[in-house]
């Protein structure tokens, strides 16, 4: 179950594809971090982490560098231990993705993914341990997940807007896409939020992401030139599993 919990936070957060736009000086900056509560249903499972680290050189251009962490709470760890790590970087405008790595550790499974990207070639590679897949073609401005949402943050979100953008894993380059359903305010805690709610599609990405039959996603972000994420919802046949944030440092 616990599992389950930290696909959909996976999910929601990565997952935001995004449309062209004029991205104006970015929202955020090295040293924020943000930290999620994870629960299934009303049980605590874990904590997420989305950080900004500083400035890398990156083949000789500056790069931005995005960490993605889970860890499953010890009392988890009894029934499934979990440990991920994922790292992206993109160019310093945020136009595209350099490169993916990503180390998970979750009950038996074990995966050192990385993805590689030759933008001279316009292709993305996938290794995984031994497994070295063939190099895929890619279309332009194309994002691995993690990026993805991090340019996601540049959009200038409106009322039923239908946003899109390229994104891979190196198996499949797919449009994802993510309509902005409302403006509303939630409750986290004693904490009240302006928010967006957008919902990922995710019949097309089906190849790209795992997710359950039937999921339905839904993230709110915070309705300001931010665009923090505050809670992240999937609702499959076993129930909800919510990421909800409960710490932000470093934000501008």
């Amino acid at each position: 179950m616990i599992n389950k919990t930290v696909m959909a936070f996976r999910i929601g957060v990565l997952l935001l594809s995004l449309n062209a736009a004029e991205a104006g000086d970015l929202c955020f900056q090295p040293g924020e971090k943000l930290i999620f509560e994870l629960k299934w249903s009303f049980i605590k499972a874990g904590e997420a982490t989305l950080e900004v680290m500083p400035i890398e050189t990156f083949n000789g251009i500056s790069a931005y560098h995005f960490v993605m962490t889970a860890e499953s709470i010890p009392a988890i760890d009894l029934i499934y231990k979990i440990r991920d790590r994922i790292d992206a970087y993109t160019d310093i405008g945020v136009n595209r993705s350099l490169l993916y790595k990503k180390k998970q550790k979750e009950g038996r499974s074990i995966r050192d993914i990385t993805l590689s990207f030759d933008w001279d070639k316009k292709t993305a590679q996938y290794t995984n341990f031994k497994e070295v897949l063939p190099p895929i073609p890619i279309m332009d401005g194309s994002f691995d997940p993690l990026s993805a949402f991090y340019y996601t943050r540049l959009i200038d979100l409106k009322e039923n807007m239908v946003i899109e953008r390229p994104i891979t894993d190196g198996k499949k380059n797919v449009i994802g896409k993510v309509s902005v359903v409302r403006r509303e305010k939630i409750k986290i805690g004693e904490n009240t939020y302006d928010t967006y709610l957008l919902e990922p599609e995710l019949r097309e990405v089906g190849g790209v992401f795992e997710k359950s039959k039937g999921a339905k996603l839904q993230v709110w972000v915070s309705a300001d030139e931010r665009k923090i994420p505050v809670r992240v919802k999937s609702k499959v046949a076993v129930g909800s599993f919510i990421g909800e944030l409960i710490s932000a440092t470093g934000v501008k």
